[in-house]
């Protein structure tokens, strides 16, 4: 979707895409620095639709497009929370008569498996984004032909590149969806996992640019109100939502004020 379904691609040059990776870059950054997990994804759309704006206004965009997004930063976080639920409540009946120790080394195996699961989800969703970041710029400097597509060579650089960096993540993020949210053990995790991999693979089976931040966060939380309201440390997940609303306005302020600076005569050094 990020490589034509937000944007018209013809109005996508070298520019636009620096100044969208430099306000994605600035807002993950940013909450990186105070250990709260936002979405990157949505860090790069909103930099696309800003530098995009400065360019050539409203009139490029694809709302529709843009409207599935939006609706999915509200709904994708539910859909985590209610199949957080859903899974907690079907695994502790399953489970009931086992014992506490059992279960714990039950569930510290199998969250191997639900955590590969989510892995997967997350690189067949969010990797596409990068892809189509990259697609759109070759097809807009005409090295794709008449037919946009993405070459594989940028598939795999794609995914080499997002599993390298899953693999050394910022850990103040790490802390704060493992620790912070809610007390999590390993039916807890294994079902959060579980249930944000559902959520992921059915968006990723619609085509819409859903975040991995917010399913497994919402299913974080859906799985820690199962113990009651005050399991969930609710300062904590508001801060975690404002984050969610700022994301794509922050980051495309941004862009867009990177965009309007090479265009006064700074874009010397880009092609």
């Amino acid at each position: 979707m990020i490589g034509t379904g937000l944007v018209d691609p013809s109005v996508i040059n070298a520019h636009i895409i620096f100044s969208a990776l430099i306000g994605a870059i600035f807002w993950n950054v940013i909450t990186w620095y105070y250990g709260l997990p936002s979405s990157s994804s949505h860090a790069l759309i909103g930099g696309i639709l800003g530098a995009s704006i400065a360019h050539a206004g409203l009139r490029p965009l694809h709302w529709i497009g843009i409207c599935k997004v939006l609706s999915f930063i509200v709904i994708s976080p539910l859909l985590g929370v209610a199949m957080g639920m859903l899974f907690i409540v079907i695994t502790a009946r399953l489970f009931f008569y086992a014992t506490p120790y059992r279960i714990h080394s039950i569930f510290r195996k199998l969250q191997l498996v639900s955590s590969a699961c989510i892995s997967l989800g997350h690189g067949s969703n969010d990797a596409q984004k990068t892809m189509g970041i990259i697609a759109v710029l070759l097809y807009s400097s005409h090295r794709l032909g008449d037919h946009f597509y993405i070459p594989i060579w940028v598939v795999i650089t794609c995914n080499f590149v997002i599993a390298l960096g899953t693999a050394f993540g910022g850990w103040r993020v790490v802390k704060t969806m493992g620790m912070k949210i809610t007390k999590l053990k390993p039916i807890s995790g294994f079902c959060s996992d579980t249930a944000s991999a559902v959520t992921l693979a059915v968006a990723t089976m619609l085509g819409i640019p859903v975040s991995t931040t917010h399913t497994i966060t919402g299913a974080i939380i859906g799985v820690g109100s199962i113990n009651g309201v005050s399991a969930v440390r609710w300062g904590v997940a508001k801060n975690i939502v404002l984050a969610w609303v700022i994301t794509i306005p922050a980051a495309g302020v941004v862009a867009a004020i990177v965009w309007q600076v090479m265009s006064w005569g700074l874009d010397s050094f880009l092609p």
